[in-house]
């Protein structure tokens, strides 16, 4: 597992996630909103008219209930939000990160 940053145009939140999926952060996410948001039905919650809405905490959903159920993705802090790269802990700053 490894550390990832994920948002929604809000709060910036560190998860462990697996490490395929650490490495290949834009790749799992542009899939998920991209294909699996408006081609799954479980997926149809999200889908609002023309649109579709969602949060990081939904990716997460998906990642521990569709793709990668054996490997359970968790939060680890949030960071609350962040309006300059300086504002990120040190130890993170050179982690995969991703904006919904």
């Amino acid at each position: 597992m490894k550390a990832v940053i994920l948002s929604a145009d809000g709060d910036s939140i560190i998860y462990s996630v697996p490490d395929i999926v650490a490495d290949n952060l834009e790749a799992y996410c542009i899939e998920f909103c991209d294909d699996w948001i408006w081609n799954i039905p479980d997926a149809k919650k999200y889908r609002t008219g023309a649109g579709v809405c969602y949060t990081e905490a939904d990716f997460i959903d998906y990642l521990n209930r569709f793709a990668f159920p054996q490997e359970k993705s968790v939060m680890i802090q949030n960071l609350g939000w962040l309006e300059t790269e300086d504002a990120i802990p040190k130890k993170y700053r050179d982690i995969p990160r991703f904006n919904f």
